[in-house]
Formats: C-alpha cells, sequence, structure tokens
C-alpha cells in the first residue's frame, strides 16, 4: 500500500491510488478514513478503472488542526486530489458527510468533475430530541463512544473485518485533534450544500440503503436529494445501513459502475 499527499495551504491530505483507466475519487463520512472504501476499491479496479480513496483532512493520515473542516473546504481537497491524479476528469463520490462536500466541488470545478455520487447525503438536520442531542455530544467527544455509535450504523451484514477495521478506527480518533476534526466535519457552515446542488449540471447519483437508521425514511430521503439536482437519480441498496459501500459493496459497486457508464468515467 502505498499513500500519497498533497500539500495544501493548511496542511496535507493522504489518499491511496490503483488500478488504471477513468479516475474515481472515494470519499468517507465524520470519524471514518480511507479503510470504510477497502472492499469497493478492488471491485471498482476490477471493472476498469482507477480508484483514489482519501483521507478527508483531519481523519486517517491526513493532517489535523485546519482552521475549518467545513464541507466547501473538504470538497475543494478533492479536487485538489483530481489534479495531483492528472486532473480527471473525475466522478467524486462522498459518503454522509462527505456528500456534502462532492456538490461543492461538482459546482465550482465542473471541468474537473464528470458525475458525482451521494451516498447517504443528509438534506436536512436530523430532528432530535433533547435526550438524543447530549448522547450525540457525548458520541461526538468520546473515540469509544463513537465506535459503538459506528457499530449501530450496520443493522444488516457487516464485512468479516468489521470489528478489526473499527478497533484500527478509533485509535485513530485517539490522536490528538482527530475528535475535533470529527466535529468540525458536521459543524453548520453556509452555504449549504443544498444550495449548491441547482448549480451541479453533471449526472448525479443518489445511493442509500434500505435500512439506513440515520434516517426515519431513507427511501423518501433519497428522494428528496434527487430532488434538487438538475439531473439525478436516487436508487436503494436492499438490506444495507449508512454504509452501502462497507455492508453490500457488490451491490453498491454494481450500481455505481452502472453509473459511471453514464458519466463515461
Amino acid at each position: 500500500m502505498t499513500v500519497s499527499h498533497v500539500e495544501l495551504g493548511g496542511g496535507r491530505i493522504a489518499y491511496e491510488a490503483h488500478g488504471r483507466g477513468p479516475l474515481v475519487v472515494l470519499s468517507h463520512g465524520m470519524g471514518e478514513n480511507r479503510g470504510s472504501f477497502r472492499h469497493l476499491v478492488p471491485l471498482l479496479v476490477a471493472a476498469g478503472h482507477r480508484v483514489a480513496s482519501v483521507d478527508v483532512r483531519g481523519h486517517g493520515a491526513s493532517s489535523v488542526g485546519w482552521p475549518t473542516y467545513a464541507p466547501a473546504q473538504v470538497g475543494a481537497d478533492l479536487l485538489a486530489v483530481v489534479r495531483d491524479l492528472g486532473g480527471g476528469p473525475a466522478t467524486l463520490v462522498g459518503s454522509s458527510s462527505s456528500a456534502a462536500a462532492v456538490v461543492f466541488a461538482a459546482a465550482e470545478a465542473p471541468a474537473l468533475v464528470d458525475g458525482i455520487v451521494q451516498l447517504a447525503p443528509f438534506v436536512e438536520e436530523p430532528k432530535l430530541n433533547p435526550f438524543m442531542r447530549v448522547g450525540l455530544a457525548a458520541v461526538l467527544r468520546s473515540p469509544r463512544l463513537f465506535g459503538l455509535f459506528h457499530r449501530s450504523l450496520f443493522p444488516c451484514d457487516r464485512p468479516a473485518d468489521d470489528a478489526a477495521y473499527r478497533r484500527a478506527m478509533v485509535a485513530t480518533l485517539r490522536e490528538p485533534g482527530r475528535m475535533a476534526a470529527m466535529r468540525g466535519l458536521i459543524a453548520p457552515a453556509e452555504p449549504h450544500w443544498t444550495a449548491r446542488a441547482p448549480e451541479v449540471r453533471q449526472p448525479v447519483l443518489v445511493l442509500m440503503g434500505t435500512r439506513d437508521p440515520d434516517f426515519r425514511d431513507p427511501g423518501a430521503a433519497a428522494r428528496a436529494a434527487r430532488r434538487l439536482f438538475a439531473t439525478a437519480e436516487a436508487r436503494m441498496i436492499d438490506d444495507s445501513g449508512h454504509y452501502p459501500h462497507a455492508d453490500q459493496p457488490a451491490r453498491t459497486a454494481a450500481q455505481l459502475t452502472e453509473f459511471l457508464a453514464v458519466t463515461g468515467a
């Protein structure tokens, strides 16, 4: 495994790239790292793509201490990776919190982005009662509690190496600055990605698990996201939770390769 870095003004972004062919860039959600896509990457490579999995700023092997972790800046980081890999164009895939980042990237640099995929995007902030807010605040400050929460987002199948991945993830979150970075990813920031979505002219795929516990009605959430774009479709992965690329990698890869044929990637 060879990890590359892009040096930017506020720090460095780590990524690893595999395969040959049209470029696909994968970006994980809060608290995770590029290992989230460990089962998806080989399937996309086998389908004929060059695949780069990125450690979002403040996560994995990327540096901490950034002045902001807002989605617009995460999107700019993804564009920096695309440029570092020759300028693409690339299809950007964003999971959970990163689903917002790929929208900003597509709107800001259409020449570098030929399509985007949102995995489990949040169109609006989840409505939490006071008890849930207290619980969330605790989760966002404790690597151990985040690990327990992360496990709950797999209501169906789990990868065979799920426990090992989670232990490594939690160990990384114990490093100085990591939990602050995680909180920064979901801190309110303007403009919200939904305000930029109408500017996206590239093809868009919204992909969600039918049993995603982060949403009262995952299908309705997917359709709500789809309606924000000029050209978009929503698809569901059966028996999948918040991370379809992890709990149903083969089904997710099948949906992505079909979409990539449309984008030309």
